[in-house]
């Protein structure tokens, strides 16, 4: 199920996104449903009680709080959801850019335009869907993580923090044994030690107090846990062979 956001102050404007959207989903089939702001404030409340969307639509010259600035506090809640501008203003697409939005379309909002802009947008999440992911509540907002770039987690604290092969650490408060719950239904991942779960992918050597990873990273084993780790990495690789 998708859900969409759609923010506009002109209440005809408005009015007339929700019929093409309505059209677009019956003559797509798809599964998709949408909540309806007429200005960017309410939207923002919304998100900071803890409403998450798939995908935003925004009008860009709007009172009070402009589309741009609306879309930038949207990236404080969520760093990747497509952002898409409906306006009647070509100016602002350079700025449009600045907050990562997959695109720019003038007004008036024909059926053929909403069509072609949402057939994009829809391949490019499936594309997304196609990797193995997990989503995560950062301290920077909602996040998806790709299993395939996550080498490691591990808890300090009362924070999880995930290590990603770009270097990268995205910090969650969140329970380690939730974040391992939701690491272990894939199965390149094994718990080293009551505070480490690892990606297998990135394992260069097991030892019986400590895994090496490839990145010359070393996780600590749990006391008379090795053997067991050394099968589980064992089978993992004959099954991917």
């Amino acid at each position: 199920m998708l859900h969409m956001a759609v923010c506009d102050d002109n209440i005809d404007e408005l009015s007339n996104m929700i019929q093409l959207i309505n059209l677009y989903i019956v003559s797509k089939n798809i599964s998709c449903e949408y909540t309806a702001f007429s200005n960017g404030f309410e939207l923002i409340s919304a998100l900071e009680k803890g409403k998450v969307f798939d995908i935003y639509c925004l009008d860009i010259i709007m009172p009070g709080l402009m589309g741009i600035d609306v879309a930038k506090e949207i990236r404080r809640f969520d760093k990747i959801a497509p952002i898409i501008f409906f306006t009647s203003s070509p100016e602002f697409a350079l700025d449009s850019y600045l907050v990562k939005a997959v695109n720019y379309v003038l007004k008036p909002v024909s059926k053929e335009k909403l069509f072609f802009t949402f057939d994009d947008v829809l391949d490019h999440i499936n594309i997304k869907n196609e990797e193995d992911m997990i989503i995560v509540k950062s301290n920077e907002g909602i996040q998806k993580i790709l299993i395939s770039s996550l080498v490691f987690a591990e808890v300090i604290g009362r924070n999880v923090l995930y290590h990603l092969s770009s270097g990268k650490i995205i910090e969650c408060t969140e329970s380690f044994s939730a974040a391992c719950d939701k690491l272990m239904e894939f199965s390149c991942f094994m718990k080293t030690h009551r505070s480490y779960i690892v990606n297998m992918q990135y394992v260069d050597t097991i030892e019986n107090t400590k895994v090496t990873l490839q990145n010359h990273e070393t996780i600590p084993v749990a006391q008379g846990k090795a053997k067991d780790m050394k099968q589980q990495y064992l089978n993992y690789q004959m099954e991917g062979e």
